[in-house]
């Protein structure tokens, strides 16, 4: 496995994302506060460049005790990104489909080494 150096940590803010290609393989990485995350720019559901994107944070429905509907929330601890292609949405930090556990996005591994993003590759 290779190990590429990809940017610098502060060329990200929170929230942000990156795309770069190494040998021909496409990977999104994303920042979500202090941590990194990476996956393959392809959508499991189509093979669309699904780190292309948008974020978006997750929506929940706003239902009392009585089960009554209240409009929509935005859920401040999960972010996932949505596919450009279908809308397919995954959590960025899970890679998870937002409603099926069939599918799921292939990760890379990120970590920081003096302040800089690197990616082991296959």
């Amino acid at each position: 496995m290779a190990e590429y150096k990809v940017a610098s940590v502060s060329d990200f803010e929170d929230g942000s994302k990156l795309l770069v290609s190494i040998g021909g393989v496409e990977i999104g990485v994303f920042r979500l506060g202090d941590a990194f995350y990476a996956w393959r720019n392809v959508c499991p559901h189509q093979g669309g460049p699904v780190c292309q994107g948008r974020i978006f944070k997750r929506v929940i429905e706003n239902i009392d005790a009585d089960r009554k509907l209240h409009g929509l929330l935005y859920d401040e601890t999960v972010r996932h990104i949505v596919c450009p292609w279908h809308g397919a949405e995954f959590d960025i930090r899970t890679g998870r489909h937002a409603g099926t556990k069939k599918l799921a996005l292939d990760p890379i591994e990120a970590v920081v080494h003096n302040g800089e993003i690197v990616l082991h590759v296959d």
